[in-house]
């Protein structure tokens, strides 16, 4: 989150007039002026010109800014976490969203994955934000895997379980590559994985290239090498299982040619997923609901996106993976955060 924090605000006056500057652009996106203040505010009993000295003193202080010299104010991203961390009133979810959350994740018997699915599906479709979940891969022994070349300096891994589930990496090719390497690492990997997890096949494998045993040139090897160390999501050798769904749903309540933009961004962004699963990463360490918004992810192109994330646990109590959402920073979030909070609490009550 952004170090820059802002000063506290200085009298119940100016938090009355922030904190209803900041509810009207949730629930209607438009820019607020003094005299609708001064109307629905008449408790504090002040005048249009008394409430726009206290929007000036706001706005000085970062909090709040005009989008153009003669409209009403907006809040900032400063303005927004301020709201979020000290004047949010977080709601409750219906008995409907808690019962619609666990139908679609406690149906019939599925896999992990199908699961996840359902999980993104049901944040995306009651939020109307984009779901995504985060998990460890499964480690089931394998049956076969197989190189394609997709592009110049592009191949894909097809990983075959002996359980029938399937899963393609996206890995970096050698300059150079020769149409039989492919063929040379496919055979070579199919020849000593069968039975074995991936992670039991790299151990063996990484083994006896580095002891020079196999009998692979030296691009293969690279192939074997890039095909068991990498995954389509991100680095590193901590395999992980990314699913984002119901990007359409960031489509509706867009009016403005410039909201437009920002959704294409944003959709550029969750189609690399690399940097999503960095960020992902980063909620693990903690055990609570956590709001990301605009820049603060410093991860995102968009800088005007929030993401809403909670870490789910599994039946030894330790954080395995994470469930939430990404929109606009213009989000629902007394409703939303519940609501992935609860998500994350079904999706690990399943696991245990």
């Amino acid at each position: 989150m952004a170090d820059d924090r802002p000063p506290p605000l200085p009298n119940e006056r100016s938090t009355e007039v922030f904190r209803r500057i900041v509810e009207s652009y949730l629930e209607g996106g438009d820019p607020v002026g003094s005299r609708t203040l001064a109307q629905h505010l008449p408790e504090l009993n002040l005048s249009p010109a008394s409430i726009r000295n206290v929007m000036s003193d706001l706005e000085q202080a970062g909090l709040l800014f005009s989008p153009h010299t003669s409209a009403g104010r907006l809040p900032t991203q400063m303005g927004l976490r301020m709201f979020v961390d000290g004047l949010l009133e977080v709601g409750d979810l219906t008995e409907d969203e808690r019962q619609s959350i666990e139908a679609q994740l406690a149906g019939r018997p599925q896999s992990l994955e199908d699961m996840l699915t359902q999980a993104t599906d049901a944040l995306a479709g009651l939020s109307h934000c984009a779901g995504l979940v985060m998990a460890p891969k499964t480690e089931a022994p394998l049956k076969h895997v197989e190189f394609v070349q997709v592009s110049a300096g592009k191949g894909l891994v097809i990983l075959v379980a002996e359980d029938g589930a399937v899963e393609n990496r996206v890995i970096e090719l050698p300059h150079g590559l020769p149409a039989s390497a492919l063929v040379e690492a496919t055979n070579f990997i199919n020849a000593h994985l069968r039975g074995r997890t991936l992670a039991d096949a790299r151990e063996a494998i990484l083994a006896e290239i580095n002891n020079q045993k196999a009998a692979l040139d030296e691009l293969s090897a690279k192939i074997v090498q890039a095909g068991l160390a990498t995954w389509s999501g991100g680095e590193g050798p901590e395999l992980k299982s990314l699913i984002v769904r119901g990007q359409s749903q960031l489509l509706k309540d867009v009016s403005a040619q410039e909201d437009l933009e920002r959704v294409r961004q944003l959709f550029d962004d969750l189609e690399t997923k690399r940097e999503l699963a960095k960020l992902l990463d980063l909620t693990k360490g903690g055990e609570s609901v956590r709001v990301f918004i605009g820049s603060e992810t410093q991860l995102f192109s968009l800088s005007g996106s929030s993401v809403i994330v909670a870490p789910y646990m599994n039946g030894a109590q330790k954080i395995v993976g994470v469930v939430g959402v990404i929109g606009p920073q213009r989000l629902n979030y007394a409703r939303i955060i519940p609501m992935v909070d609860y998500t994350a609490q079904v999706v690990g009550r399943l696991l245990s």
